[in-house]
C-alpha cells in the first residue's frame, strides 16, 4: 500500500504542475481528496492490514492529503495571480501617452472640477507661504466642537444636523475646522496654513445645499495679526481663481469659534447678482464664513493668547466651483454622472 501511495503522490504532482486552469485544478482536488478518491480508498482497505500497516500507512496518508491540499490552495492562488497580472498587462495604458488613450477608446480624460479648483487654491496659498494639512473624516466630540468653542446647547450639535455613530463619541466631521484644531496641536506659532476636505451634515438637499460637500480652511496666528491681513488674503484668493475683480460684501456674523465674525459674500457669477435660485435670488452667495480666532479656540490649541492672535476662515469649495464654472446645482458635482465630469475634460 505505502507503494500505491508513494506512486499515487507522484501521480497528483505531475498532473497539478501540469495545469493551468483553476477549474481543472479543483477537479484535481476533488479526485484525490475528495471522498470518492484514491486515498479514501486506501484508508477504507486499512480494515484488512496489520496494525503495523495501518499505524505506517494512515500517517502517510494523512500526511499526503495535508500536502496535497497546500499544494491546490498554493497552485490557485498562483493562477488567479497569474490571471491578474493578464488582464493588467492588457488593460494597463500610460496615461501620458494621448495616442494610447484614444486607441483604446478613450477620448476624454481630465480632473474632476471640485479637484482643478482645490488644487488652484493650494497653489495660490502655497505661493503666499501657506502649509497644507489633512485630516481625519471621523472625528471625536472635542476636535469638533468642544474645541471650537461650541457650546453643548448648540443646534449643530443634534443628530438632524450632524452623524453621529453608535456610541455618541465619534461622529463623520461637519466642518473642516477640525485641521485647524489638529493644526494648532502640531505648530508652534507663528504659522499659516489651510486645510481642504469633505465634510458631511445631515440636511435635506437642494440647487445649493448636500449631505456631503466640500470645503477649504485656513488658518494664520502670529503677533498683532488683524482684520485687514484677513481681507487682503481673501481678495487674493478671488482674483486669483475667478482672473478678475470679484464684487464681494463683508458683513457681520456669529460663529463661536471667531470673535468678532464675518460673513464674505461674492456677486452670484451665475445671475451677475440679478438674482437666481442659486443664490435664493438675493444676488449674492454665502461663501466665505471668517473672522478673528476666538482666543478660546487657541487655548483648546495650546497657543499663548497673551501673545498670538489670528484669523481664520471656512471656504464653501463646491459653491466656489459653481461660480468658477457657471453651475446651477450642486448636486452635480456628486452625482458620479460621467457625461457631467466629461465637460471638464482637458482632451
Amino acid at each position: 500500500m505505502l507503494e500505491t501511495l508513494e506512486t499515487m503522490m507522484r501521480e497528483f504532482e505531475l498532473k497539478l504542475s501540469a495545469e493551468t486552469s483553476r477549474a481543472e485544478v479543483l477537479n484535481i482536488k476533488s479526485h484525490y481528496v475528495g471522498k470518492k478518491g484514491p486515498l479514501a480508498d486506501v484508508l477504507k482497505g486499512l480494515k484488512d492490514a496489520t496494525p503495523e500497516e495501518r499505524t505506517t500507512i494512515g500517517a502517510r496518508s494523512n500526511e499526503m492529503k495535508t500536502i496535497m491540499i497546500a499544494a491546490i490552495e498554493a497552485k490557485l492562488t498562483e493562477l488567479e495571480l497569474a490571471e491578474i497580472n493578464e488582464k493588467l498587462d492588457k488593460q494597463w495604458t500610460d496615461i501620458t501617452d494621448r495616442d494610447a488613450i484614444r486607441d483604446r477608446g478613450m477620448t476624454k480624460a481630465g480632473f474632476h472640477p471640485v479637484t482643478t479648483i482645490q488644487r488652484e487654491i493650494e497653489d495660490v496659498f502655497i505661493s503666499m507661504g501657506f502649509e497644507i494639512l489633512d485630516g481625519p473624516h471621523i472625528e471625536d466630540e472635542f476636535h469638533n466642537f468642544d474645541a471650537l468653542n461650541i457650546p453643548d446647547s448648540h443646534p449643530a450639535r443634534d443628530m438632524q444636523d450632524t452623524f453621529w455613530f453608535a456610541d455618541m463619541k465619534h461622529l463623520l466631521r461637519t466642518q473642516t475646522s477640525t485641521i485647524q484644531v489638529r493644526g494648532m496641536e502640531s505648530h508652534t506659532p507663528p504659522f499659516k496654513f489651510v486645510g481642504p476636505g469633505k465634510v458631511f451634515r445631515c440636511e435635506e438637499t437642494d440647487a445649493s445645499h448636500e449631505i456631503a460637500f466640500h470645503q477649504f480652511e485656513g488658518m494664520m496666528v502670529g503677533e498683532n495679526i488683524s482684520v485687514a491681513n484677513l481681507i487682503y488674503f481673501m481678495k487674493t484668493l478671488l482674483s486669483e481663481i475667478f482672473k478678475r475683480e470679484t464684487n464681494v460684501r463683508l458683513r457681520p456674523g456669529f460663529f463661536p469659534f471667531v470673535e468678532p465674525g464675518f460673513e464674505l459674500d461674492i456677486e452670484c457669477q451665475i445671475c451677475g447678482g440679478k438674482g437666481c435660485q442659486v443664490c435664493k435670488h438675493t444676488g449674492w452667495v454665502e461663501l466665505l464664513p471668517c473672522g478673528m480666532v476666538h482666543p478660546n479656540v487657541l487655548k483648546a490649541g495650546g497657543i499663548d493668547t497673551t501673545k498670538y492672535n489670528g484669523f481664520a476662515f471656512g471656504l464653501g469649495l463646491d459653491r466656489l466651483v459653481m461660480m468658477r464654472y457657471g453651475i446651477d446645482d450642486i448636486r452635480l458635482l456628486h452625482s458620479g454622472d460621467l457625461r457631467f465630469a466629461e465637460q471638464f475634460a482637458e482632451f
